[in-house]
């Protein structure tokens, strides 16, 4: 735990990071797919305009960090953010782990501990190097680590980032955040595996968990500890904003303020989801649809600027830093 976070422009003290997107992806892409099967809309030019512009456009609104959880599966490029943090003044934030829902390469599968080739955990050396170091061979450090488990549920291949990514966080201290799927109330395994591997579940954000109207469910993963990331506000197609404000009301109503966190999920660019496809079916799934829609509503539901600032300020900070 430490007061300092890393940022792609220095280290800052914890209580400077401001009002914070904490579950946000600039650029989505794939190295090999990028190479071989080139994206009709990606001009990185383009796109590189477009993302400061969207920045500032933030910095206006008073967003004043971004938690960028692009890591290694979703082709994570820290330069290129880096240059995009250098132009803007919004801080970002990086994050390690690796993106997989069911099978790792197979590199992962013939290397490591007990393995074909025999070594170090090559999953445990990426997630510590990032955090202790720097990422591909930068000074630029994650701040954060990132694990996600699907429908499929813990497969072996998930179960063996889920085991690095906790020996990462008892060795560095980083905060964990997952992607869940909530329909399969898929919160629960990953809090009983991240406990059972020596994990403090309040240092853990169950993500996406506003896409459930469980109530129970949602009660319980907060009574483990952890915090709930209502953060994909915008994206329609995995939920209504409706449910995610009622879900989110009746959750401040029972007094678990402390343990709420809100963002969107949403990029820059993704070339799974590219922007014809989000202009055309999720037009809100972008970084500006709280400033400019969810928080205005909430504020008609009571929403104080106290508990506001709770909800975008203190609550990651308290995340990010175990404060």
């Amino acid at each position: 735990m430490s007061s300092m976070i890393p940022t792609l422009t220095g280290e800052v003290p914890g209580a400077e990071l401001g009002t914070t997107l904490v579950h946000e992806h600039l650029i989505v892409s794939d190295p090999q797919l990028d190479r071989d099967l080139p994206h009709a809309e990606w001009d990185e030019a383009a796109v590189m305009t477009e993302a400061e512009r969207q920045l500032q456009a933030l910095a206006e609104l008073g967003v004043e960090t971004i938690v960028d959880l692009t890591v290694p599966g979703l082709g994570r490029d820290v330069r290129r953010v880096a240059e995009l943090a250098r132009r803007t003044s919004v801080r970002i934030l990086a994050a390690t782990g690796w993106y997989t829902s069911d099978v790792l390469p197979h590199f992962f599968k013939l290397n490591g501990p007990g393995r074909l080739v025999e070594g170090p955990d090559p999953l445990l050396q990426l997630f510590l190097g990032d955090i202790q170091e720097g990422i591909a061979g930068t000074d630029l450090r994650a701040a954060i680590i990132k694990v996600c488990s699907d429908r499929a549920g813990i497969t072996d291949d998930v179960a063996q980032v889920f085991t690095a990514a906790a020996q990462a966080h008892r060795i560095t201290g980083a905060p964990i955040t997952t992607h869940s799927d909530p329909s399969s109330r898929g919160g629960f395994d990953q809090q009983k595996l991240l406990g059972r591997l020596g994990v403090d579940l309040a240092r853990v954000v169950i993500g996406h968990s506003g896409d459930s109207t469980d109530l129970g469910y949602l009660r319980e993963l907060a009574a483990a500890g952890s915090f709930l990331g209502f953060d994909r506000f915008g994206m329609i197609h995995a939920g209504s904003d409706e449910n995610r404000i009622r879900m989110l009301l009746a959750l401040l109503d029972l007094g678990l303020q402390d343990q709420l966190l809100l963002s969107h999920d949403a990029a820059i660019f993704s070339r799974i989801t590219p922007p014809s496809w989000r202009a055309a079916h999720a037009p809100h799934w972008r970084m500006d649809h709280l400033h400019r829609r969810i928080l205005p509503r909430l504020r008609t539901e009571g929403l104080d600027p106290a508990l506001e600032r709770r909800l975008m300020v203190d609550n990651p900070r308290r995340m990010l830093t175990g404060a």
